[in-house]
C-alpha cells in the first residue's frame, strides 16, 4: 500500500481502486503531519472492510436492509437510503464519497475545535470531502474526460456544504444516462456521490438511435447494476435533443434540492451546460465561475474511476 507525501505538501494514498489525494492547509507542519499520520493509519484497513461486506454493498438498497458493520459501509447506506424509495440504487453509488468522508473525519478527530487546520480536503478520484474554516474556500476545476475545462466550482467556508462529487458517462463509471459530467454540492461527499449518479442517470433520451446501450455486466463482470442497460456510447446529438436531456437532469436535481438532499448541481452534455440550485439563497456560498484567480486553491475534478 504505497503512500507518498509530495513536494507540494499533499499526501497520496493508493490501495487497489482507492486513490486519494489529501491536502492540509492553514496550520503548522506538526499538525499537518499529525493529520496525515491519522489518514495513513485509518486507510490501511478501509479496502478490507469494504470487501468483507461487498455482497451487501452491491445489493439494491431497501428500506428494510439490515445495518452494515463497517463505518464506511454505514456511511454508504446512510447516503443512498433517502433515494431508495424512488430509485434503483445500491450503497456502491456512494463508495468513493464515503471513503473520503471517513478519512477526513479521522484526520480531524485528534484536534480540539479551535486547533483544527483551516482547510483539509480528501479527493477520492474526483469525489471530495472538505473541512473549511469560516474564512477558507475551496475551488475545483470541472473537466471532461479529455481534459477540456467545463467550469469551476467554488465552496466558501461559510457554507454548510462539505462534499463535492462528479459522475457521468465514461471512464470506469457506468451510467444509465448520457451526461458528460454532473457535479453535485452536498452536505458530505457520500451524499453528493449518490446524488451525482442519479442526476447523471436522469440526463437521458430513452430510445434515441444515437445512444448505444448494453447490459452493465457486459462491461463489468461483477457490476452492482447487473443486467440493467447502461450507456456504452453516445453519438453527436442535435442541440434540441441535448436541451431535452439536460432538462430531465435539471428536474431531477431540483427535486433533490427541494428535498434537502443537495445544494447545487452543474450538468454538462456535449456543448451545453445547466445549473440547478435553490431559487433564493440568503448568502452566496458557492458558485460556478469562469476562471480561477491566481491566489485560489484549484484542484482538477474529473469523473471518479474507483470501481470495486
Amino acid at each position: 500500500m504505497p503512500d507518498d507525501e509530495r513536494a507540494d505538501g499533499r499526501l497520496h494514498l493508493q490501495h487497489g481502486p482507492i486513490d486519494l489525494i489529501i491536502g492540509v492547509d492553514g496550520c503548522d507542519d506538526d499538525r499537518r503531519h499529525a493529520a496525515f499520520s491519522a489518514a495513513e493509519q485509518r486507510f490501511r484497513s478501509v479496502l478490507e472492510e469494504l470487501v468483507a461486506e461487498l455482497p451487501m454493498l452491491k445489493a439494491e438498497m431497501r428500506a428494510d436492509a439490515p445495518m452494515l458493520q463497517g463505518s464506511v459501509a454505514r456511511r454508504m447506506q446512510h447516503a443512498v437510503r433517502p433515494f431508495a424509495s424512488t430509485h434503483f440504487i445500491t450503497p456502491m453509488a456512494a463508495v468513493a464519497g464515503a471513503v473520503a468522508d471517513e478519512i477526513l473525519d479521522t484526520m480531524l478527530a485528534p484536534f480540539p475545535t479551535g486547533e483544527k487546520p483551516a482547510r483539509v480536503y480528501v479527493n477520492n478520484g474526483g469525489d471530495i470531502a472538505l473541512h473549511l474554516q469560516a474564512d477558507a474556500a475551496f475551488q475545483v476545476k470541472i473537466a471532461r474526460e479529455d481534459g477540456a475545462t467545463l467550469g469551476y466550482f467554488r465552496v466558501e467556508g461559510s457554507s454548510p456544504q462539505r462534499g463535492i462529487a462528479t459522475s457521468g458517462r465514461g471512464g470506469r463509471s457506468l451510467s444509465f444516462g448520457i451526461a458528460d459530467s454532473v457535479t453535485i454540492l452536498a452536505g458530505n461527499a457520500a451524499s453528493a456521490d449518490a446524488a451525482a449518479s442519479l442526476v447523471g442517470n436522469a440526463v437521458d433520451l430513452p430510445g434515441h438511435p444515437a445512444i448505444d446501450r448494453v447490459p452493465a455486466t457486459d462491461l463489468v463482470d461483477d457490476s452492482d447494476l447487473g443486467a440493467r442497460l447502461v450507456v456504452r456510447a453516445c453519438g453527436r446529438l442535435a442541440p434540441g435533443d441535448v436541451e431535452t436531456a439536460l432538462a430531465r437532469g435539471v428536474e431531477e436535481a431540483e427535486r433533490f434540492i427541494a428535498a434537502g438532499h443537495i445544494a447545487r448541481a452543474a450538468l454538462f452534455l456535449q456543448d451545453q451546460a445547466r445549473i440547478a440550485e435553490a431559487p433564493k439563497e440568503p448568502a452566496p456560498f458557492s458558485r460556478l465561475v469562469p476562471e480561477p484567480s491566481a491566489m485560489e486553491h484549484d484542484r482538477c475534478l474529473n469523473r471518479k474511476s474507483a470501481n470495486f
